[in-house]
């Protein structure tokens, strides 16, 4: 059970209200991140009320004795992390505004992240899983359709669900994008993605259809845009069929990785999956290092 939200004054709820219009409108965030952001300054501006502050007194010592009592608590580096991210949205908003007279979210120093190599399919694994399914059902060529989909794009699960039929351009195998921050970028789509999207588009969204949809490509059970949450199931499903487990996110590191397996640069990658920045991106050039310094230390006679 999930402990209530901690309650703010009414002076302080103006501020949430306007840092979640914000978010979303100006920065252009997603719904998961507003919720993320929203909480932690909920709990930053009921931490001030309770020791006597108000938005106008935020400052560095009082946010960092937040962040250490956050610590004290048990909560990750990664969690710790976002919450740096999200007071420094907040304080430049208030700074912005004239609440602050100086801003002190550029003296935050968020914890280091311990990067871990993402578990990825190697190719025969995703051979096997994407070739070895025949789909009958609406929903099982939906599920087909997703899987193949996700790792030919390599797209975010929530980009996949925004797509709508027009996205798709057959006359260039692409697909039509509108990643973080509301910025559109155009994916290659291979050909077994795309005949899996005409089996679906043919003989499985029409079952499915009742109008509620609209123009979405893929459809839920009950007619409407498919959910992240059935997307989800939709890969597992998939992925335990065939005897192996991955999540949508791995799909995407895999399609990553892949590509950088079989030539691509990093710049190329980087535009694949929607990156603004690079060092995003060079988490998978471990993986193929990785793998590289395995084929090594097995072929060459001198490892």
């Amino acid at each position: 059970m999930t402990a209530p939200e901690p309650s703010v004054p009414e002076p302080s709820a103006g501020v949430l209200e306007r840092f979640a219009t914000h978010l979303a409108g100006e920065l252009g965030r997603s719904p998961h991140t507003v919720r993320g952001y929203l909480a932690d300054a909920r709990s930053l501006l009921h931490d001030l009320d309770s020791r006597g502050h108000a938005p106008a007194d935020l400052d560095v010592p009082l946010i960092r004795a937040w962040l250490s009592r956050a610590r004290s608590t048990g909560a990750s580096r990664s969690t710790v992390a976002r919450r740096v991210a999200a007071v420094r949205a907040l304080t430049r908003l208030l700074h912005r505004e004239g609440v602050l007279t100086i801003d002190p979210g550029p003296r935050l120093s968020a914890p280091r992240q311990q990067r871990s190599l993402p578990a990825v399919l190697d190719e025969e694994q995703a051979a096997a899983v994407l070739e070895g399914f025949v789909p009958q059902t609406p929903v099982e060529l939906r599920r087909h359709a997703v899987v193949e989909l996700l790792y030919a794009t390599g797209i975010r699960v929530a980009e996949l669900c925004a797509l709508d039929l027009d996205d798709l351009d057959r006359s260039r195998n692409t697909v039509r994008v509108l990643g973080k921050g509301n910025k559109e970028r155009t994916v290659p789509v291979g050909v077994p993605a795309l005949d899996a999207l005409d089996a679906w588009t043919a003989r499985g969204r029409p079952e499915l259809a009742t109008g509620t949809g609209g123009a979405a490509l893929l459809l839920g059970a009950r007619g409407g845009r498919l959910g992240v949450r059935q997307a989800r199931a939709d890969v597992h499903a998939h992925f335990r069929a065939a005897g192996l487990d991955s999540a949508p996110h791995g799909l995407r590191h895999s399609a990553a990785t892949h590509l950088l397996n079989g030539g691509a640069d990093l710049r190329s990658v980087q535009e694949f999956l929607g990156h603004s920045s690079p060092r995003s991106t060079q988490i998978y050039t471990h993986v193929s290092v990785d793998r590289l310094r395995s084929a090594y230390r097995q072929a060459h006679p001198r490892a």
